[in-house]
């Protein structure tokens, strides 16, 4: 074989060119890690996803997800899009594919694909100083809240800055040498930066990505961030993120959490996506 399938999907939203765009890589497993890094160095979108015969016969597909710059074991657009590039886009059914987090089971209805957080998000590191979060947005201390900034994993791991108001979410954009004394604080690479509405962003330009329009995994660990500031009660909540307006590419991300007796028990992450291209590469040598 000296080349390989691929497809590009517009993720979390239901209109071409629109979305975060993803690479889809079919492969039969033997690319090398070496091998699949350059592709999606290649490709230079946020993410792009390889598929592989699965280890385990009754799953849908074996998944490795890069950024640019390195392996990461689970991301969210990446999980929609390649569930709803198998499914051909069809009626309801359920896909099961095995990342480096561990399995992830993705609901298919009405062309919209929902995943079960394969990690429930936990702490990652003790609260960040909200100043220094705000030097390294270029937005002042009063800028930053109401909630508390925090950092959280479940897979990947993101430091979560709320801002006042629709204005400081325009305005933030990192700032050196705070953004990076701010990451080493944070033993993060990726900021995640919403308002009292749920309107986001998602910088982190030092894994390669300097923004990106719709981030499922850090929408499933947002989880973690809410109960922390008492914003999320016993039962099911449901809201919708929208990300990527800053950048002409508007993203619509659902959002549900289970929480029992003050703990977080479940989070699925919903949305669409959209064919765009396709075509061969290369494999690298």
């Amino acid at each position: 074989m000296d080349d390989l399938a691929f497809e590009i999907w517009d993720v979390f939203t239901d209109v071409a060119f629109a979305g975060n765009p993803l690479a889809i890589v079919d492969t039969d497993g033997t690319l090398s890690t070496s091998q699949m890094q350059t592709i999606a160095r290649q490709f230079n979108l946020s993410e792009t996803i390889f598929l592989m015969p699965p280890h385990d016969p009754r799953h849908t597909a074996r998944a490795r997800i890069f950024f640019p710059t390195a392996e990461i074991p689970f991301a969210g657009h990446p999980t929609i899009g390649a569930a709803l590039c198998l499914s051909g886009r069809g009626g309801a059914m359920d896909i099961a594919l095995e990342e480096q987090a561990g399995l992830v089971s993705v609901r298919i209805a009405d062309g919209v694909a929902q995943f079960t957080a394969p990690v429930l998000p936990s702490r990652h590191v003790d609260d960040p100083d909200p100043e220094l979060c705000a030097l390294a947005l270029g937005l002042a201390p009063a800028q930053i809240g109401p909630h508390r900034p925090g950092a959280f994993a479940g897979g990947p791991a993101f430091l979560y800055i709320p801002v006042r108001d629709r204005i400081a979410l325009r305005t933030a954009s990192p700032r050196e040498p705070y953004w990076s004394d701010l990451m080493g604080a944070a033993n993060v690479d990726s900021a995640w930066i919403y308002d009292p509405d749920f309107n986001a962003r998602m910088f982190s330009p030092t894994a390669g990505i300097p923004e990106d329009p719709a981030t499922g995994s850090a929408s499933a660990i947002l989880a973690a961030q809410l109960l922390s500031n008492d914003a999320l009660r016993d039962g099911t909540t449901a809201f919708t993120i929208r990300q990527g307006e800053e950048m002409g590419r508007p993203s619509r991300i659902g959002f549900e959490a289970d929480v029992t007796d003050g703990q977080v028990t479940a989070v699925r992450i919903s949305g669409g996506a959209v064919p765009v291209a396709q075509g061969r590469i290369r494999i690298p040598t």
